[in-house]
This record gives C-alpha cells, sequence and structure tokens, in this order.
C-alpha cells in the first residue's frame, strides 16, 4: 500500500503544478467580466452525460464531487482525470464570431477507508461505510477581449478595448459514511484565483491624441464547504418461493448544499495616461493591493432517481443559487438568483455480456433549463438550456480491474437574445482509473 501511495501521490502531484502552471484556460466570454466570471461545471464526465443528476447519483467506480454524500459507495479506489473542450458561437446584432477553448476539467482522488475486499479478508463486517476524496477543480473562468468604437461631436473617435483574463479553482477534501440506507457527507474545500481586467480607452482625433489605460487586478480566497445527504428506499420484489427479496432496484433521494460563505478579496489598481505626442507616461491612481470582504451565495440542490439493477437508471434535479447574496466590495456586481431543473439517465443494455462490448456501454442522455446571475444590457437575466449525450465505456486493465473512459457532449444556448448569444458544444473526456487492491490488510498464515 505503502508503495501505491507513494505513485498516486507523486502523480498528483505533477499534475497539479502543471495545472497551475501552464494550463490557464483560455476563451472569449464578454459576459464573463461581471461577479467572479463564467460559473464552470463541477461535475465529472459520467454525471455531465445525464443531466448532471448531482443530488442523487452514486457508483462504486465513479466519484461525485458536489454531493459528498455519495462517496460512501466507493468500493474501489478511484483517480478521474477529465479534460473539456469547448466551441462556442457567439452573436450580437451586429457581429458574430466562433471561439475555441479547452482546458483541465477536473483532477480527483476518491477511495473507500472501510474497504468490502478487506472486511472479506478480515472477517469482520462494520456497520459504517466510509469514503473519503480529494479534488482540484476551475470554479470560474475569466476571458474576454471586446473593442468598441464611438463617434462623439465634441472630441471626435473613442476607441475602447476591454480585455479580462484569470481564473478561480476549489481544491476539496471530502468525506462520505453510510449507515444501512442513510448516507450524509461533506465537502471542506479552499477557494484562490486571481483574475486581472484592463481597459484602453484611446483618444485619437485630438491634436494631441492620448490613451487612458486602467488595470485592476483581484485576487480571491477563502475556505469553502458543502453537505449532502442521499437516502435509498430499497424496492423488493418476489422470487421463484414467493418471497420479497432485494434485487438491487431503489429510489434515491438526495440532496447538498451550503449556507453563504465569507471569503477575502484583495484588490490592486493602477490607471495610466500615454501621451503619444510627448512620448510621456503619467500615473494617474496607484492603489496598493488592499483587503476587502467578500461573500459568495447559497446554494442548494435535491433530486430523486429511480434506478433499475445493472439496467438503467432515470432522475430528475432541481438547483437553486441565492446569488443576490453576493458581496465583493472590491468589484461590485448586482447578480440575481439562479435556479437549474434538469433531467437525465442512463442505459447498461447487458451489463454481464462477454461477446458483444457495446452491450457494457453505459449509454446516457439529458436535458436541463436554468438562469445565470448575470443580466444583459438591458436588465433581463442570462438564461441557459441545453441536451447531453454520454457515453461510459468500460476497459479492462491487465489485472481485470475495470476502468473507465467516459465521454460527454452539451449543445446548448446561452445568453440573452437581446444582446450576446451563445450556441455552443462542449465535449468532456474523462478516465477514471479503478483499483481495489488498496486500504486493506493482508494476512499471511
Amino acid at each position: 500500500m505503502s508503495n501505491s501511495w507513494n505513485k498516486i501521490f507523486f502523480t498528483c502531484l505533477c499534475l497539479f503544478i502543471t495545472v497551475l502552471s501552464f494550463a490557464q484556460p483560455k476563451t472569449n466570454s464578454p459576459y464573463s467580466r461581471l461577479g467572479l466570471g463564467d460559473l464552470l461545471n463541477q461535475n465529472f464526465a459520467s454525471l455531465n452525460g445525464m443531466g448532471n443528476l448531482s443530488a442523487t447519483l452514486h457508483n462504486p467506480y465513479h466519484v461525485n464531487l458536489l454531493n459528498p454524500a455519495s462517496l460512501s459507495f466507493l468500493q474501489a479506489t478511484s483517480f478521474e482525470v477529465g479534460m473539456r473542450a469547448k466551441y462556442a458561437n457567439l452573436k450580437s446584432n451586429t457581429a458574430q464570431l466562433g471561439v475555441w477553448t479547452g482546458n483541465l476539467a477536473y483532477i480527483s482522488l476518491g477511495f473507500p477507508i472501510i474497504n468490502p475486499i478487506g472486511e472479506v479478508l478480515s472477517r469482520k463486517e462494520s456497520a459504517l461505510d466510509w469514503g473519503m476524496n480529494f479534488a482540484l477543480v476551475p470554479y470560474t473562468l475569466v476571458g474576454y477581449n471586446v473593442e468598441t468604437s464611438e463617434m462623439r461631436s465634441d472630441i471626435g473617435q473613442i476607441t475602447s478595448i476591454f480585455e479580462g483574463t484569470g481564473s478561480t479553482y476549489k481544491f476539496m477534501w471530502g468525506n462520505g459514511f453510510r449507515v444501512k440506507n442513510l448516507s450524509f457527507g461533506a465537502n471542506l474545500g479552499f477557494l484562490f484565483g486571481k483574475l486581472s481586467r484592463d481597459q484602453q480607452v484611446s483618444f485619437d482625433s485630438l491634436e494631441v491624441s492620448y490613451t487612458d489605460v486602467f488595470h485592476d487586478d483581484l485576487s480571491v480566497n477563502g475556505f469553502v464547504w458543502n453537505a449532502g445527504l442521499q437516502y435509498d428506499i430499497k424496492l423488493k420484489s418476489e422470487n421463484s418461493k414467493g418471497e420479497k427479496v432485494y434485487k438491487g432496484d431503489k429510489i434515491t433521494i438526495g440532496a447538498y448544499g451550503n449556507t453563504d460563505i465569507n471569503i477575502k478579496s484583495k484588490r490592486s489598481q493602477l490607471y495610466q495616461r500615454f501621451n503619444s505626442f510627448y512620448n510621456q507616461i503619467d500615473t494617474i491612481r496607484d492603489v496598493p493591493v488592499t483587503v476587502f470582504p467578500a461573500k459568495i451565495p447559497m446554494e442548494f440542490s435535491g433530486g430523486i432517481l429511480y434506478q433499475k439493477a445493472n439496467k438503467y437508471r432515470i432522475g430528475v434535479n432541481y438547483s437553486q443559487s441565492l446569488w443576490s447574496h453576493y458581496e465583493n466590495e472590491a468589484n461590485p456586481s448586482a447578480l440575481s438568483d439562479t435556479y437549474q431543473i434538469s433531467f437525465g439517465g442512463e442505459l447498461i443494455p447487458d451489463y454481464s455480456s462477454y461477446n458483444n462490448y457495446f452491450k457494457k456501454v453505459r449509454y446516457r442522455l439529458g436535458a436541463f433549463y436554468g438562469t445565470d446571475p448575470r443580466s444583459d444590457g438591458f436588465n433581463k437575466q442570462l438564461t441557459s438550456f441545453g441536451i447531453t449525450l454520454g457515453f461510459g465505456l468500460p476497459i479492462i486493465l491487465p489485472r481485470q480491474q475495470t476502468s473507465f473512459l467516459d465521454i460527454a457532449f452539451e449543445f446548448g444556448k446561452f445568453g440573452s437574445e437581446q444582446s450576446i448569444q451563445e450556441s455552443y458544444i462542449t465535449m468532456t473526456l474523462g478516465f477514471t482509473l479503478n483499483d481495489d487492491k488498496w486500504f486493506f490488510k493482508r494476512k499471511f498464515n
């Protein structure tokens, strides 16, 4: 077990350093100038294909990051890495632009502390199941580059360029526990990141032309958390003897959420004027790093799911976030409360098929509709809707341990018809490496 820990720790460390140092996400989303930027999907590829049924789904070989109660169902160590690529077509009344983006979507290491295999070998059954997870996921993304031009009778043409970059991340530590049919858990994490916003205004028609440049740096950090519950209602059916027995069919009710969370926000500002005629630079404003209080809002998600053992599952999920509670004195933004409702399911044609690989593939489908905390220039709240499609491809590794390649597609629209609307296609590619030989005591006679 020690060698396995060393290998996986070294792998995680290398990937974390790579992500933070080199994998800065790129995008061009004009709405990301508001708030902390675009809110990114926190679900892994296996959930993305099912419309993001995060409240209720639990799986012995996949991590459900958002509801930590699901960690108690892990039966094998699960190391998951995901990448996400997106093509968006931005359309306004006067222009149209196609944008490709892509970045790391998540890194996760989940494992059962009380391993079912270990219980068999030690001949001791525990009344408690316990799973743990560590994960790094992007939380928000800022990326835009917009140029506008205005002609005024008094000073002539004014050209403005708005540019923003940066992202925030969450490093999460989760624990899930299960006693009989009730599961509960909590995630404790740290939110961090840096956002930069620049504005360049040029007065080219003046006799003595000049350019004003406004540079704002914003960083956030603080501890975050959420907690969740899941309850399984096990459905019994009659066997050949007329006895009612449990065969794996069940209904799962789940929920998770958090209250308002206080964090810290730091801001620095540098405003300068460049006079090309006199070849000089004047500093208009220079404010060193200043700390401000900030608050991210209360969130809640709940749902219900029906599962036919090793055959199919189908469910519905509802989420709400009170973004009207958002506060950030370093970068004030007026945001609105949001909601999202989603439906989804998964089908496995033949779980135990040995001569037809495609019968063992997990086929997933989902749909969603919701609102965004930001509004367009006409004070109309942004909306998003789409459909999802996914595939879970089982992979048999040399030690006969089943792992997975998960592929999810999302086809949707986001924004406002009155301002800028985004039609997009997102692909999430996730690899899950499972190993059930960890965390059990080996005994020798």
